[in-house]
């Protein structure tokens, strides 16, 4: 073989080696990111809820079907962002009544590390509002430590706590739990006589949130692949007593939504796993082979 095919298997050889660490550490961060093109359908259960009818006005005890839709605003996203639109539809299952509440929310976020982003008209409920912390996803790399999660229900970021490691379906898992103190979240206007006051006429009450929202993620791909959510939600006229309930349920992903959650983060850990560690160690193998090939091959053409 001569010089100039041995010096060519000793730069491919030298390209390799240099390429692995570079895939590695920095290609696959900007390769691994949430899609723009998102659309995805989430359908969670609440048994035994009690919620504030407003064609009845009175409480209803029901079990409840909330579905979820997601989708992405392709023409919104750029090299660092993505922008998902959501819509919740909740349907009372036991006395068949559709659309009990719905509501509508618009987040931007970067799409590597899942950080809220404040552009592209974001907002909940239409109204606008201040995005941080984490929205639909925690982190590449998600460690064991307490990340900031934004509550679209609250309109703040709280603390998301790591509690413990667990499994779903087979995959490993981290479990993050988030507590919500009680928040003021709108202001309206209720017939006293509805609310078991003797008043006359309407009073003005305040809705009050707390709750408690526990996240199973995937860590490497920061992917949620179940959450539930503690929702206590009360209607409290001015003087700080509390009336009603409004919304009170314990809602749980349903097991189809979680297969398929937990199907597309074992799909996202693979891909991680091929461009962080398949490809450039055969990458690393290969260079040093090529080099240590050339070298040889050199060595005999000058004896």
């Amino acid at each position: 073989m001569g010089r100039i095919s041995t010096l060519v298997l000793i730069g491919v050889g030298a390209f390799f080696i240099a390429l692995a660490p570079l895939l590695k550490f920095w290609a696959a961060e900007k390769i691994i990111s949430a899609p723009a093109d998102q659309f995805g359908i989430s359908r969670l259960e609440a048994k035994g809820a009690q919620y504030f009818s407003r064609q009845d006005l009175k409480v209803l005890t029901a079990d409840l079907d909330i579905i979820v839709t997601t989708r992405g605003d392709v023409k919104e996203a750029n090299s660092s962002r993505v922008v998902w639109d959501e819509a919740t539809v909740v349907n009372d299952v036991t006395n068949g009544r559709r659309q009990i509440d719905l509501s509508e929310r618009r987040s931007a976020f970067d799409k590597y590390t899942g950080e809220g982003l404040n552009c592209c008209g974001v907002n909940v409920g239409k109204a606008p509002v201040t995005l941080e912390g984490q929205i639909y996803k925690f982190p590449f790399g998600t460690e064991k430590k307490t990340y900031k999660v934004f509550n679209s229900t609250a309109q703040k970021a709280f603390d998301a706590q790591f509690v413990r490691e667990d499994s779903v379906n087979g995959l490993p898992v981290y479990v993050f739990e988030q507590t919500v103190p009680p928040t003021k979240t709108q202001t309206l206007t209720a017939p006293a006589s509805v609310l078991g006051m003797d008043d006359t006429g309407d009073v003005q009450v305040d809705r009050w949130y707390d709750g408690k929202v526990t996240f199973w993620i995937e860590p490497a791909t920061g992917a949620p692949v179940r959450q539930e959510q503690q929702r206590h939600e009360v209607l409290k006229t001015q003087d700080g007593v509390e009336r009603s309930p409004a919304f009170v349920a314990t809602a749980k992903m349903t097991d189809k939504t979680v297969d398929g959650l937990v199907a597309s983060a074992q799909e996202g850990k693979s891909q991680i796993n091929l461009l962080t560690t398949v490809i450039p160690l055969v990458l690393l193998v290969v260079g040093v082979a090529l080099v240590l090939l050339g070298v040889l091959l050199g060595r005999r053409s000058t004896t």
